[in-house]
């Protein structure tokens, strides 16, 4: 496939929901793969691709070993794991454990219980009828 004819698909992925659909990141890879060889550059694309990358991140894990992460971003010498630390907020251990996201905080606990006695329906059943 032509570069400008890939460039105008992912052109189109880019626009809508999409962006951030996991389904599309092999051909986002592809594409940065492309630019490479091209000697092109599409700072939306490389942008959404690094967005979404670290989406799945903070979905899957929770923690992960620092050297597969620096082997996930394509980064044998570490310099892109720091960066990818410090803006979005992980830290890491002293195992080498590197802390991405914490699933409990976001996920309502699953024994919630609500109380409503016969009292308190009946004021409001009375105030809307």
């Amino acid at each position: 496939m032509a570069f400008e004819q890939m460039r105008a698909n992912v052109g189109k992925l880019l626009r809508g929901i999409d962006r951030y659909n996991p389904e599309n990141l092999a051909t986002l890879e592809r594409y940065v793969e492309t630019q490479a060889r091209e000697n092109a550059y599409d700072l939306e694309a490389n942008l959404a691709l690094g967005n979404l990358f670290a989406t799945l991140l903070e979905i899957t894990y929770q923690t992960i070993e620092h050297r597969l992460l620096a082997e996930m971003l394509g980064d044998p010498l570490d310099t892109q794991v720091k960066v990818w630390m410090n803006k979005y907020g992980w830290v890491e251990n002293e195992e080498g454990q590197i802390f991405i996201y914490n699933q409990e905080e976001s996920i309502k606990p699953k024994n919630i219980v609500e109380k409503i006695d016969f009292e308190s329906v009946s004021s409001i059943m009375a105030t809307s009828q």
